[in-house]
């Protein structure tokens, strides 16, 4: 069959979660103790209304409180915001680099760095705060409890923690995605989903980002990569419906011995995480059964088994009808394919009359099939 070079690509554009797991970064925040030579430091400041005066005076406070961290990383941040405020974006990165030193686990900091980045158009930096922000975003939940405290009062604390963090997760989260979707160089898009899976892995755009992952791998033509991405995805995620689809196709289409098998058992898995005939089963769950129930007929071929792909291609176009057209017509083809290879002419002629309405890469294909088929009922074959 001439269609396994382009089903691969199909399943990639349908996949609209890579999970990898940290250590955990605990959220930290900045504390001025009131009434030290800091805080008065810094109500003075804060009282000039001169922004270049202001400006050096927050330089003389670093340097001044140089051996307390936690003053360093705040002056070294508020110049980073003045800087950042008059449009001089390399100088806002290059202090709020210096303010993330001191206190490497700061939203407030890592937030207010994404977005001078954002500004500045540097979507390499940008990642690199997301992925930062991401561990510390995730560590909220995974914090240990203190000793003494109530599991009510600890459970209670890190609802609190969340909502007080939800919006800086949330702006971090969004921000990564939006670089990842407007990077046109593979190379530099797929830099990005790594750094940012590792820190979202979570994210509400989870669908979105791996099939921008898996799109970018075919592009970069990288199937080891392919295969090692998926793998760490299922190692942490086992019922990752991306994953799993896209090695079932992947092992449908690869000549080593032993590939076809894989891709059955990967297929059958999908059908079992999709559940598709469940009551909520929404359309995504029943485009992956129905992509899945295509590669296990597809593979059944394969395997010389073409009687028992038909039941597997029926259910699939039966799935895919009217919620994706280009899977759908793969299936289409594939069944006129089977049927046609059993000499069961009238059907495969049904089905690919239906398959050649569907534009698209197999709309050619099929019609090639059709005339072949039509040409065998002609002669009473």
């Amino acid at each position: 069959m001439r269609c396994h070079a382009r089903s691969l690509v199909l399943v990639i554009l349908f996949l609209s979660v890579l999970l990898i797991p940290k250590a955990q970064a605990q959220v930290e925040h900045i504390a001025i103790p009131a009434g030290t030579d800091e805080d008065r430091e810094l109500q003075a400041i804060s009282n000039e209304q001169d922004p270049q005066k202001k400006l050096a005076m927050y330089e003389g406070f670093v340097q001044k409180f140089s051996s307390n961290a936690d003053a360093v990383a705040y002056g070294n941040w508020q110049i980073s915001q003045a800087y950042q405020a008059t449009g001089d974006f390399p100088k806002a990165l290059e202090y709020g680099d210096k303010a993330l030193v001191g206190s490497p686990h700061n939203l407030d900091i890592l937030v207010s760095q994404a977005s001078a980045a954002q500004q500045a158009k540097n979507n390499a930096k940008l990642m690199e705060y997301v992925a930062k922000g991401g561990e510390v975003c995730a560590s909220i939940a995974k914090q240990a409890k203190s000793e003494g405290m109530s599991d009510d009062d600890f459970a209670r604390k890190v609802s609190e923690d969340k909502s007080a963090a939800q919006n800086s997760c949330d702006f971090l989260d969004s921000s990564g995605f939006n670089a990842i979707a407007s990077e046109t160089d593979p190379k530099s898009r797929m830099a990005y989903i790594e750094k940012f899976t590792a820190g979202f892995p979570d994210s509400k755009y989870q669908e979105q980002v791996s099939g921008y992952a898996l799109y970018t791998i075919s592009q970069l033509n990288d199937p080891a990569r392919l295969v090692s991405f998926c793998e760490k995805t299922l190692a942490t995620n086992p019922n990752s419906l991306p994953a799993l689809l896209m090695l079932a196709t992947f092992y449908s289409d690869d000549p080593k011995p032993g590939s076809v098998g894989k891709a059955i058992t990967y297929a059958q898995k999908v059908l079992e995480v999709a559940k598709a005939d469940a009551p909520d089963a929404d359309k995504s769950h029943k485009i992956s059964a129905g992509v899945a129930h295509s590669t296990l007929g597809y593979a059944y071929m394969k395997q010389d088994k073409t009687a028992a792909s038909i039941p597997e291609l029926k259910s699939a176009a039966a799935l895919l009808k009217g919620r994706d057209d280009q899977p759908y017509a793969v299936a289409l083809y594939r069944l006129g394919f089977a049927y046609a290879k059993l000499s069961r002419t009238t059907e495969a002629r049904e089905v690919l009359m239906e398959a050649v309405k569907i534009p698209g890469p197999l709309q050619t294909m099929s019609q090639d099939l059709l005339t072949k088929v039509n040409a065998a009922r002609a002669k009473g074959k």
